[in-house]
């Protein structure tokens, strides 16, 4: 056991380095790495704990290795410290906390601190996904985002230094919460990233967007819920997006059709039915067989988006025939591509694993894997997009979203540095 210990803490030390190298940072160590371990010390600040949630999924990897089997990658990041906003009688820190020494604290901001009061963590996770929390007027789950970030914020203001942070998939679901969280993190300087693993996925084929190209339109297909899996999708189509020629330029205006509205948008040539075909032609698990689409999806819904340089991108959700999403584009001049977002749907869902890389990244260099923008501009059009629905479909001017961006991330290249190969 000592000595498989030991190779752990080397394998731990090794990424560490190659995490810092990958960034591009001339240190192979954080200050505030264990002196034991050579790992980075990190807090987490989660809604609730306990098997299969986001929490666990993602921090359960600081813990038993990305595999969730303690046979896995050693993450670079240790886990010094978790706060959960909520304890349901499922919980599994508790027991986590005696096995692998970490602190349970009763605020975020306690998790900053080591018993003498010094800062004693280099970065947080702020994974707030399930948990039992009220519902918007627009539907969304109001988890507290902000609130947990303003404690977390009080501690990095006591400390008199900040750390970076992520927070799991959107940032907020209102757009006065969103561009608070943005703005405070600006002001201090806090390195902040945010999202999820859907763009991050294995993709089949291996298609992205040609950087520079010239976009006319997106077209997505998702499942499920609009608040939650609604922003999976725009965040694939925003991954997508941003590639363009000129970069993002912003969103100018946003609505949400409901029912057979969906269906005439595509017969009038709002959508371009030949990429939905085609988006849906990629996905491994469809059921409308011979039937009619139309037929076969109860309750469809769409987002609409039109960017600020004309670029238009949809998103269909077809209840009950899809669980999977694709997303097909076509360049000015006609050529069109599509692709398929592969998700690992069973335990123990590597593709978490993909976004504890980045991650990871983000925690050792201090500078963000993918940009926050495309996040903040994600969060807001969700919001946006429901307030449309709650009003029957009609037109959201999004003047607060009119903010461009310009990314370099690159699926491709970040893929051909994640170690674990697909599942």
């Amino acid at each position: 056991m000592k000595r498989m210990h030991a190779d752990m803490q080397r394998i731990a030390m090794g990424i560490l380095c190659l995490c810092v190298s990958v960034s591009g940072s001339d240190a192979c160590a954080n200050s505030l790495a264990s002196a034991t371990t050579g790992r980075l010390d990190v807090a987490a600040v989660t809604t609730v704990y306990r098997k299969n949630s986001h929490a666990e999924l993602l921090v359960g990897r600081l813990l038993e290795t990305h595999t969730l089997d303690g046979k896995g990658r050693v993450s670079p990041l240790r886990l010094r410290a978790l706060y959960t906003d909520q304890v349901p009688e499922n919980d599994t820190s508790r027991g986590l906390a005696a096995e692998h020494g970490f602190a349970i604290v009763d605020k975020p901001a306690d998790a900053i601190f080591d018993a003498e009061g010094k800062r004693a963590v280099g970065g947080f996770l702020l994974v707030a996904e399930h948990g039992e929390y009220p519902r918007s007027a627009t539907s969304s789950i109001q988890y507290p985002k902000r609130r947990l970030f303003e404690q977390v914020l009080a501690g990095f203001d006591r400390a008199g230094k900040v750390a970076p942070v992520y927070i799991d998939k959107h940032i907020s679901d209102h757009w006065n919460d969103i561009e608070w969280i943005y703005s405070a993190a600006r002001e201090r300087g806090i390195p902040l990233m945010a999202g999820s693993s859907v763009p991050l996925a294995w993709r089949h084929p291996a298609a992205d967007v040609r950087r520079g190209a010239k976009l006319e339109q997106i077209v997505a297909v998702s499942y499920h819920t609009l608040d939650s899996y609604g922003f999976h999708a725009l965040e694939v189509v925003q991954a997508l997006a941003e590639r363009r020629a000129g970069g993002e330029t912003g969103i100018s205006k946003v609505r949400c059709l409901t029912g057979d509205a969906v269906w005439q948008a595509g017969s009038n040539g709002v959508y371009d039915v030949k990429l939905l075909g085609a988006a849906l032609d990629r996905m491994d698990w469809k059921r409308f067989a011979e039937r009619p689409l139309e037929e076969a999806v109860k309750n469809p819904s769409m987002f609409e988006i039109h960017y600020k340089d004309g670029t238009k991108a949809f998103v269909l959700t077809l209840p009950g025939v899809v669980r999977e999403w694709a997303a097909a584009w076509r360049y000015e001049g006609g050529e069109s591509e599509a692709t398929l977002f592969k998700l690992q749907e069973d335990r123990p869902y590597m593709h978490f694993s993909l976004l504890l890389t980045g991650i990871e990244r983000m925690m050792v260099s201090g500078k963000p894997s993918w940009p926050v923008e495309r996040t903040v501009l994600t969060s807001g059009a969700l919001d946006a997009l429901l307030q449309s629905r709650q009003r029957g479909g009609e037109w959201i001017s999004t003047p607060h979203l009119g903010r461009g961006y310009i990314s370099d991330w690159d699926w491709a290249d970040f893929m051909s540095s994640v170690p674990e190969p697909e599942p």
